[in-house]
């Protein structure tokens, strides 16, 4: 049986005309990367390498051991050659990119996009009777409105109240749906949808 220290450091020099890598040797007069060669050098094995897990280099360098695995170019020890048996360093397309096909983590493109909420529809609730949800055209952000009182709904039918509310606030003059008032003022185009009576004049 393999000792442990053998395992994860390897034997002494073995005058085989192979560099040592733990227990992992290559085959002399092969050729490898330099972050490969890292490795070996150093008596790295590959579950203790340096490059961070999904790293384009963390992926290379096990595709690159697999490789000379698979052309005989480099026997490895048993805890290196356990990857091989693995995923690990192959890659494949997933939605016309290539990633690796052994990482346990959530791909990016993959993740849910958060749904925007329904925009230029009020509803009710919220801190005062009603809200909506708007995108503002200078920061192109989401915004959300709350606008009106409860007391607003007895009067919503009364044509005498509704035209003293319109021309105090100056409704004609409202544009910006990004303020309350321009809501407040045209609320009576969303009376139904809110469960409000008929109004009884174009602006609350």
């Amino acid at each position: 049986m393999i000792k442990l220290k053998e395992l994860l450091f390897g034997k002494s020099d073995c005058g085989c005309g192979r560099e040592k890598y733990g227990n992992t040797t290559l085959n002399e007069g092969v050729k490898v990367s330099e972050n490969l060669q890292y490795h070996l050098d150093n008596k790295i094995p590959l579950n203790e390498s340096v490059f961070r897990i999904s790293s384009n280099a963390h992926v290379k360098l096990f595709s690159e051991v697999r490789k000379l695995w698979e052309l005989d170019k480099i026997q490895l020890s048993e805890s290196d050659e356990y990857f091989m048996h693995t995923d690990a360093g192959r890659q494949g397309i997933y939605e016309g990119k290539l990633v690796p096909l052994d990482l346990p983590y959530v791909m990016e493109a993959t993740k849910k996009k958060k749904k925007n909420p329904p925009l230029n529809k009020p509803k009710r609730g919220g801190p005062k009777a009603y809200y909506v949800y708007i995108r503002d055209p200078k920061t192109k952000k989401i915004k959300k409105v709350t606008f009106g009182s409860g007391g607003l709904k007895a009067k919503i039918g009364n044509k005498e109240a509704s035209q003293a509310f319109a021309k105090r606030h100056r409704c004609d003059q409202k544009k910006d749906r990004t303020k309350a008032s321009y809501w407040s003022c045209n609320l009576p185009r969303y009376a139904k949808q809110l469960g409000l009576a008929d109004p009884a004049s174009r602006y609350w």
